[in-house]
């Protein structure tokens, strides 16, 4: 009897082949989109976190703002007059235009990177209507803060001729403006339906415009040019009030369903609704777009005391399980989710007492 065991060696080389093989049938058929699996991945929250950078919201919240910003500034700048003389229609409405355009740029950039092109135009609308209302009202507000703290620092001793040199004028601008950059926070919530959005966005919108107000004064030295310090600053501005928006969203969000295969592979949905829609129709919540298969409203995702309560309106799975029209199933972080081309994992943070 032989003792020696002949072993079997599996290389990538071959894993690769096979998968290829196995890819050919599906890829022969028609289009096929993108997906994105984790080694080990178990569907935890920390696990669901990787994807496109385009798709990350601090990202393209964070390149609407910027764009926004910089538009703005684009517009008023040949009517901008600097000193103390004759002054143009920029030097009036620069502020309140970049409030504008900042809010329409975070007002519609998730309904861009969703391609829901009609609901795109509604929040558009609602973006700039709100945004000049806001831009106004908070660029006074904000006025009034600034006066008030310029006043207060040179009552103890700054020079007002080189205020624009010293750090506590800068915190004192970036504190002022960080009071117009909760206005962008606001529009970023009212577009979405979300009272929990609103209170998100005023926080990041804060933080993101004070780091924005904190680097416009040494812009301005270091280029030697007010002009190049509007550009840049605004546009800074606009720029870390989205990407700071992002990041809170993503800090203290509770539910959420991330992208895991198909044309939004990478994209995460933060479940801020009690009732929460996916399918074809603009308007879902959840758009999804490219398969005829998918129904208006395919599926609702309910909020039921901190869990979600998913019911099909439509075929889809569950961890493999299939659910027909009206079946109910109580997801569970980790859940994977399949619709049509789509597929989506459910995380949820954990609560104590789990």
């Amino acid at each position: 009897m032989n003792d020696e065991h002949e072993k079997i060696t599996i290389s990538w080389d071959d894993i690769e082949k096979t998968e290829a093989h196995v890819a050919q049938p599906a890829a022969a058929s028609g289009k096929t989109y993108g997906k994105i699996e984790q080694p080990g991945n178990t569907g935890s929250a920390d696990s669901l976190q990787q994807g496109s950078l385009l798709l990350k919201g601090w990202f393209y919240l964070g390149a609407a703002g910027l764009a926004g910003g910089f538009l703005a500034w684009l517009l008023c700048e040949p009517s901008f007059v600097d000193g103390y003389g004759e002054r143009g229609w920029g030097n009036y409405l620069i502020t309140p235009l970049v409030i504008t355009f900042i809010s329409l740029g975070l007002g519609i950039a998730e309904s861009f990177v969703e391609r829901a092109w009609s609901k795109l135009w509604i929040r558009a609308i609602i973006a700039i209507a709100l945004g000049l209302v806001l831009g106004f009202i908070f660029h006074l507000v904000a006025n009034a803060v600034y006066s008030l703290l310029i006043g207060l620092i040179i009552e103890l001793g700054a020079i007002p001729e080189t205020l624009y040199k010293n750090p506590v004028f800068w915190l004192m601008r970036a504190t002022s403006w960080a009071v117009f950059g909760v206005a962008g926070g606001v529009v970023f919530g009212i577009v979405s339906k979300s009272g929990k959005k609103v209170l998100f966005g005023m926080l990041g919108g804060a933080l993101g415009a004070f780091v924005g107000g904190l680097f416009f004064d040494p812009i301005s030295i270091l280029f030697e040019g007010a002009e190049a310090s509007r550009a840049i600053g605004f546009s800074i501005v606009g720029g870390s009030t989205g990407v700071a928006i992002g990041l809170v969203e993503s800090a203290l969000k509770d539910r959420w369903l991330y992208v895991s295969g198909g044309p939004l592979a990478g994209k995460e949905f933060v479940l801020y609704q009690d009732r929460v829609t996916l399918g074809k129709s603009n308007a879902c919540t959840i758009y999804l777009f490219k398969d005829p298969a998918i129904l208006d409203q395919h599926a609702t995702i309910e909020n039921r005391g901190g869990k979600s309560l998913l019911t099909a309106h439509g075929p889809l799975t569950v961890g493999g399980s299939m659910l027909q029209s009206q079946q109910q199933h109580m997801l569970r972080s980790g859940d994977t989710l399949q619709i049509g081309r789509y597929t989506f994992n459910y995380a949820e943070k954990q609560r104590a007492g789990q």
